[in-house]
């Protein structure tokens, strides 16, 4: 797989610094059920990282100390690492609003069938991607079969609530089947309602569309096809300055499966770690360890940029909340 690293080092894109921390975004491990051909994790069923016991106490000794607000749980299937009940029953018990970033297709695994209810009495936030309302390009990005279940898991949800009782939120994801950015977010939300419901019966609070990266799976992608130069430049015509007030890296923190610390989920996959003045702590490669920020101030921090920044701000800009005008 080609590496982009090296491609988005060099940037002029501007300079930027963390106002705080009201995001955890903690990456559980790379084990998927699925191997979508967007993600930018490059997870998949045969890869075996997965957080430790150790790094979710971590993970919850963060969220005391500092009153996280949010704990974003991501993967992989996030669902697949064998802590992730212990660690949603114990941030639920401190009040943190809990985000799972659900494939839907796990919901329908042997061996996780307890998982929808389990959700729903915890009142976790579902995030579920799926990337079209129609079977055909939902199937090209993540393969045969998988909409049907998408379809049957979502039925799942709303028969439990989801979409329904307003403790009970389910929001969707977008991601682009090709080089090119996302449609607005309004008109394409109510394209996915009046479909899902029209054909599945099927209702849920709010589309989320993501911008797809030039890094891991895509960006690899691009390069082989030759398409990477000309997604750059689609990236940087259509930069927004106004989207640089409300990119994610600014109010929240990425945790990798061992404790590693990053600006961002898309630095992680870079491996750009989150750099923090006082060098004494970075303690592997320059890493910083979770631990190690516990009981230091991160506002004002820089944060670390490189060229694919831009897809964070290009056109109504994009986060892991969705649009961002």
């Amino acid at each position: 797989m080609h590496n982009t690293a090296e491609r988005l080092q060099s940037t002029d894109f501007p300079a930027i610094q963390r106002k705080g921390v009201d995001i955890l975004q903690v990456n559980l491990g790379y084990l998927c059920n699925l191997s979508c051909t967007h993600c930018h994790v490059n997870a998949g069923p045969k890869r075996t990282e997965l957080a430790s016991r150790e790094t979710v106490d971590t993970v919850l000794e963060f969220l005391e100390t500092k009153r996280v607000s949010v704990l974003d749980l991501t993967g992989g299937a996030p669902e697949m690492n064998p802590h992730f009940r212990s660690l949603v029953k114990a941030a639920r018990a401190m009040g943190v609003t809990v985000i799972d970033r659900c494939n839907l297709t796990i919901l329908n695994e042997p061996g996780y069938e307890y998982l929808a209810e389990f959700l729903a009495t915890q009142g976790v936030v579902v995030t579920a991607s799926l990337p079209c309302y129609q079977e055909q390009n939902v199937s090209e990005q993540r393969g045969k079969g998988v909409f049907e279940s998408s379809i049957e898991a979502l039925q799942k949800l709303n028969a439990l609530g989801y979409g329904h009782a307003p403790s009970l939120r389910l929001d969707l994801v977008y991601n682009p089947n090709g080089a090119f950015l996302p449609p607005g977010q309004a008109q394409l939300q109510e394209d996915y309602k009046n479909a899902l419901f029209k054909d599945h019966g099927i209702v849920f609070n709010e589309l989320l569309t993501i911008t797809n990266m030039p890094i891991s799976r895509f960006g690899s992608m691009l390069i082989s096809k030759g398409l990477f130069d000309d997604y750059m430049g689609l990236l940087r015509d259509n930069y927004s300055a106004e989207n640089l007030h409300g990119v994610m890296c600014k109010n929240m923190i990425s945790v990798d499966w061992r404790g590693y610390t990053y600006d961002c989920d898309f630095n992680q996959m870079l491996d750009w770690p989150l750099r923090y003045s006082d060098q004494v702590i970075a303690s592997d490669h320059g890493r910083v360890h979770l631990r190690d920020l516990i009981a230091r101030n991160l506002n004002n921090n820089p944060i670390v940029i490189g060229d694919h920044c831009y897809g964070c701000t290009a056109g109504q800009g994009s986060s892991c909340g969705g649009a961002l005008n």
